[in-house]
């Protein structure tokens, strides 16, 4: 299909200036660059070129789903509450589900994910292991009502994504289709021009126990990750955690209590004490669903991972202000020595084996010094505890980690049986025995992708965008409009470029040159043909490629057929 706009009948309304709430660059840029116009706090208006754009990624992540005999449905976005029920994430799920009532008072929700939906479709439809496996996906919108939305289309409340479920007899099935969708989504990481990792991560309220992130890298990004050279890398929610340790007490000592008055950091207590912070055992606090007082110990210098605390005691919250009060604990010196009664002592494993901890002694002031374990205190469990941090062990090779920041832009999740039986969703298997579906989900963030791809492609200037994602590939800019030279050259160029099966835009306002160029490189088109009178007296015209700011000058007479051969083959580079 031909397409060639014009920009005076565009509407693409740019800014000058960063808007104040803008604090990153692709929500800065998308604002600027005339494509997201915010309507409330998360929720925005995709404008034409923005559009153009997400529909381009929607396309690629059809391609992909469809090579992989994924099939493409739509669900509704209003889902009654008995399913969620069903499922028990009614009550769980919490404040990010948006709940609502119909006239008649029944409770709905907007679907911030479809599990229990097509859950509850394919139970009543799909009967026999004959009939498996089954991948259905969809292109749909959601929405959650985020605590915090920030960051533009990063972490927004409305938001468009595509999520399939796969549904399974067996689980070498699911692994199968698993490994099928993430192989699709490394290409569509591709495709879109990203600069990717798959690590390993945490399931959230999803749930499920296997699962991988796919993170753009981009300083920008929320979620922290850590990574080796030998191809591992993990969020650092979910990664296992080898931590280096060279403990300075190496022989047994005495037991001794000091007083440590005013004393309210690691470090302060530390210097107090006269050994390294990481000597130090930091003690945190947590109630367990039935009550139970839980201390987490690990060491000084790192940080209780409050996913990994809730792997080893599921469900612990960690205590407030009003929980210490209350138990009357003393907050900054807690300690395995003699804690209350019926108290579980969990320790990070990187402790085992050391002979003496510097930790509190479970009294306002006070600390111990040369506590050992076994003789001094019991740890009930030694487990992963910490945050994993750069310069940490490989869990896979051994070597050492290093850090990165990266946007979440896809995941994959296995979810074994967890809604099939709590929904009651079976098929009768070759012996005629009922169970329960095995399932897998798998979500991509299409409007979050679109946003990573303008956090790794931008400049000074403005976006610069891939020509697989681009919302249009090459502008024509005439120098002069409405005389009988520059002109009429431009608009043939432009004319011919579309017939050639280009997406092409001319820059046909009646603004100054210098307006012209910052509006186009802000857009970022990849490719610009600037039409002006110097350039025709010699029987050329300008080409600039917005990537590396290159100019060349082509022949008037091949100037069509040199551009529509280079986009031809950047296309061939983003293609399935």
């Amino acid at each position: 299909m031909t397409v060639a706009l014009r920009f005076s009948e565009l509407y693409a309304p740019t800014l000058k200036e960063d808007p104040s709430e803008a604090e990153i660059p692709s929500h800065q840029l998308l604002l600027r660059a005339g494509m997201i116009r915010k309507v409330a706090a998360g929720i925005y208006v995709f404008l034409p070129l923005a559009w153009r754009s997400i529909a381009k990624v929607e396309q690629i992540v059809r391609e992909e789903m469809d090579a992989i005999g994924s099939q493409e449905m739509q669900m509704p976005v209003v889902q009654p509450a008995e399913l969620w029920l069903e499922s028990g994430r009614w009550d769980l799920y919490g404040p990010e589900l948006a709940r609502l009532k119909d006239r008649q008072g029944r409770d709905f929700c907007l679907g911030p994910t479809h599990e229990e939906i097509i859950t509850a479709l394919v139970r009543n439809e799909l009967r026999s292991y004959r009939e498996l496996p089954v991948s259905l996906y969809q292109i749909h919108t959601k929405f959650r009502d985020e605590v915090r939305p920030r960051f533009g289309l990063l972490r927004g409340r409305e938001f468009i994504m595509k999520d399939a479920y796969s549904f399974h007899a067996t689980q070498e099935s699911l692994q199968e289709h698993y490994d099928a969708q993430a192989h699709a989504y490394g290409r569509i990481c591709d495709r879109l021009g990203l600069k990717w990792r798959p690590v390993v991560a945490e399931s959230g309220q999803i749930g499920g126990s296997v699962t991988t992130e796919f993170m753009a890298l981009a300083e920008t990004g929320e979620a922290a990750l850590v990574y080796c050279e030998c191809g591992w890398a993990a969020n650092v929610e979910a990664a296992e955690t080898v931590v280096p340790r060279s403990p300075s007490i190496t022989v047994p000592r005495e037991l001794e209590k000091v007083h440590t008055p005013d004393i309210r950091t690691i470090a302060e207590l530390a210097q107090f004490l006269g050994i390294p912070e990481h000597d130090t055992i930091k003690t945190m606090a947590g109630k367990a669903p039935d009550g139970q007082l839980v201390f987490f110990c690990v060491p000084g210098d790192r940080e209780l991972n409050p996913v990994k605390a809730d792997w080893a005691v599921s469900g612990v919250e960690l205590l407030d202000e009003e929980d210490f009060d209350a138990m009357r604990l003393p907050k900054g010196s807690l300690g395995p020595v003699a804690p209350p009664e019926g108290t579980l002592v969990i320790a990070d494993r990187s402790l085992q084996g050391e002979v003496a901890w510097g930790i509190g002694a479970n009294e306002n002031d006070y600390h111990y010094i040369g506590a050992m374990p076994e003789r001094d205190f019991t740890v009930d469990s030694w487990t992963d505890l910490v945050v994993a941090e750069p310069g940490d062990g490989c869990p896979s090779c051994g070597g050492t980690v290093q850090g990165a920041r990266g946007i979440e832009v896809s995941q994959v999740f296995q979810l074994g049986t967890k809604y099939s039986e709590a929904m009651g969703a079976t098929f009768n298997d070759e012996d005629g025995n009922e169970k329960p579906f095995i399932m897998g989900c798998y979500g991509v963030g299409v409007t979050r992708s679109f946003a990573a791809v303008i956090e790794q492609h931008n400049d000074e200037n403005g976006i610069v965008w891939p020509v697989g994602v681009a919302p249009l590939e090459v502008a024509v800019i005439p120098l002069a409009v409405g005389d009988d030279e520059v002109y009429p050259v431009a608009e043939r160029m432009w004319r011919e470029l579309a017939e050639a099966g280009v997406e092409v835009i001319i820059d046909d306002r009646d603004e100054r040159a210098g307006v012209k160029f910052a509006d186009n490189d802000l857009i970022g088109f990849p490719y610009q043909v600037v039409v002006g009178k110097k350039g025709l007296a010699e029987g050329a015209v300008e080409f600039k490629d917005r990537a590396t700011g290159e100019r060349t000058m082509l022949a008037l007479d091949e100037a069509v057929e040199h551009v529509a051969a280079l986009i031809a083959e950047e296309r061939a580079r983003f293609a399935h």
